[in-house]
C-alpha cells in the first residue's frame, strides 16, 4: 500500500516524485562526469595516447612496403635459402620503384630504415638513388640485374636481399631483438656479436642502482623520518621545510652542484687531501661513473621516501610503545616488534615511488654518470633526439614499461598494493 501511495506521489509542479528523483540522479551523475572530463582527457593525451604511440612505433614497418610496392610482392616469392639472386622480374621491379622513391626524395628514408639492420645500407641506397635519376630503361643494353651491379656490387651479394625481403612486412620485431642483443638471421632470431652486447647489461645496471638507490633512501630517510614523527609538532615542521627546500631547487642545479662536490679537483678530495686522508696524487675518483649517479641520485629522491614515511611515522600512537616498554620490553625489542612492523606500510610506498622515479631517471646520470653510470633511459634519449632510431627508442621504452609492471605486479603479490599508504 506504502509503494502504491509513493509510486503516485508529485512534486510542486505536478511531476511524478519518482521521474523528479531519477531526472535528478541522472543530472548529478551527467554533472560528475563533466567535471571529469577535463582530468580524463589530460590523461588521454598526455599518458595515454603517447604510450600508445609507443607500442605502434615498436613494430611499425610499413615504410619498406610503401616505398617498394611492387618489388616486395615479387621478392616474397623468392627461396631465400637456395643460395640464388631473385630473378630478374624482382631486379625490374626494384629499380622501377627506387626510381620512383628516387624522384619523391623517399629512398633515403628506406636506405636509413634498413641501415639499423645492416651497417652500410644507407649509403648504398643513397648511391643507388643519385644513379637511377639517369637510367633509362629505353637505353638499357644488359640486364636489369647487370645494370644494378654497375651501381654497386652490393647488389649482388644475396645477404642484401634477404634483409629487403626479411623487412618487408608491415610489422617487424627486429626492434625488440635488438632491445635485447639479438638480430634476425637467415635461421630466425640469433645472438648478436658480444661486443655488440649492451642493452642486457644496461638494463641489468637500471635494475641494480635502483634497487641499491632505493635502499640507501631507506636506510637514510628512516632515522630522519623518525626523528621528525618524534619531535614536538613545531619543531617537526621547521626541520620539514629542509627537507623539502631542495624542490625549490632546480633539480639541474643540484645535480652541478654534485659534479662540484664530486670531482677529483672539487670540495670533497680537497677537505680529504687537506686533512691528511688522502694524497694529493690519490684523489677519489667519484664522478663520471657509477658512484656518482648513486650519490646524486640518492640525495635528489631522499625527500620522496621521507615524506610517506613521516605520514606513516605520524600516525602510528607513542602508547604503543610505551605500553610494550610497560610488559618488560627492551627499548629495541618495543620498535622490532611493534614500532617497524607499523611503518611498513610508508617503506612500501616511498620504496615504490622511489624505484619507479629511479629506473627511469635521466637528467643525473646524463651529467655524472658518464660510460659506467648512464641507465637505459639515457640510451632511449639518445636514439630519440640523436641517432633518430624511434622504433627501438620504444621497444626500449616498452620493455622498460613492461618490467616496471611485472615488478609492480610483483610487489602486490608479496607486498600487497592495500597495505601501501601515505599517511
Amino acid at each position: 500500500m506504502a509503494q502504491d501511495n509513493t509510486a503516485t506521489l508529485k512534486t510542486a509542479d505536478g511531476t511524478l516524485l519518482k521521474l523528479s528523483l531519477e531526472r535528478s540522479l541522472r543530472r548529478r551523475k551527467r554533472n560528475a562526469l563533466l567535471l571529469v572530463a577535463p582530468l580524463f582527457l589530460f590523461i588521454l593525451i598526455t599518458f595515454l595516447l603517447p604510450i600508445f604511440d609507443m607500442l605502434i612505433r615498436s613494430v611499425d614497418n610499413k615504410i619498406t612496403a610503401e616505398i617498394l610496392p611492387t618489388t616486395v610482392p615479387l621478392l616474397a616469392k623468392w627461396d631465400a635459402r637456395s643460395g640464388k639472386l631473385p630473378d630478374e622480374l624482382v631486379f625490374k621491379a626494384f629499380i622501377t620503384d627506387a626510381q620512383i622513391a628516387s624522384k619523391a626524395k623517399t629512398i633515403n628514408r628506406l636506405g636509413k630504415r634498413l641501415n639499423y639492420e645492416k651497417s652500410g645500407t644507407s649509403s648504398l641506397f643513397r648511391k643507388t638513388g643519385r644513379k637511377l635519376k639517369k637510367f633509362k630503361a629505353n637505353k638499357l643494353t644488359g640486364t636489369y640485374q647487370e645494370a644494378l651491379l654497375k651501381i654497386d656490387k652490393k647488389w649482388g651479394k644475396i645477404a642484401t636481399w634477404q634483409m629487403i625481403q626479411r623487412e618487408s612486412g608491415r610489422y617487424t620485431s627486429s626492434y625488440f631483438l635488438s632491445a635485447i642483443d639479438m638480430k634476425k638471421g637467415i635461421d630466425g632470431a640469433e645472438w648478436k656479436d658480444e661486443d655488440s652486447q649492451i642493452y642486457i647489461n644496461l638494463f641489468k645496471r637500471t635494475l641494480w642502482l635502483s634497487f641499491l638507490i632505493t635502499l640507501l633512501t631507506i636506510l637514510l630517510g628512516y632515522p630522519i623520518a623518525y626523528l621528525l614523527a618524534s619531535l614536538k609538532t613545531k619543531t617537526s615542521n621547521l626541520l620539514m621545510i629542509l627537507v623539502l627546500l631542495p624542490f625549490w631547487t632546480s633539480l639541474l642545479v643540484r645535480t652541478s652542484s654534485w659534479i662540484a662536490l664530486l670531482q677529483k679537483e672539487g670540495i670533497i678530495n680537497d677537505v680529504l687531501v687537506s686533512i691528511g686522508i688522502i694524497s694529493d696524487n690519490a684523489r677519489l675518483s667519484m664522478i663520471h661513473n657509477q658512484t656518482g649517479t648513486i650519490i646524486a641520485m640518492t640525495h635528489i629522491l631522499l625527500p620522496f621516501m621521507i615524506l610517506p614515511l613521516f605520514s606513516v611515522m605520524k600516525t602510528i600512537d607513542p602508547s604503543y610503545i610505551r605500553a610494550a616498554r610497560s610488559m618488560g620490553a627492551t627499548s629495541f625489542t618495543a620498535f622490532r616488534r611493534i614500532y617497524f612492523p607499523n611503518t611498513v606500510a610508508g617503506i612500501g610506498a616511498g620504496g615504490i615511488l622511489v624505484f619507479i622515479l629511479s629506473i627511469g631517471y635521466y637528467i643525473t646520470p646524463a651529467l655524472v654518470g658518464g660510460t659506467q653510470g648512464t641507465l637505459i633511459s639515457n640510451f632511449i634519449a639518445y636514439h630519440i633526439s640523436e641517432s633518430l632510431n624511434w622504433g627501438l627508442a620504444a621497444s626500449l621504452g616498452t620493455l622498460l614499461l613492461l618490467l616496471v609492471l611485472a615488478l609492480y605486479i610483483l610487489y602486490d603479490k608479496i607486498v600487497g598494493i592495500d597495505n601501501m599508504k601515505l599517511g
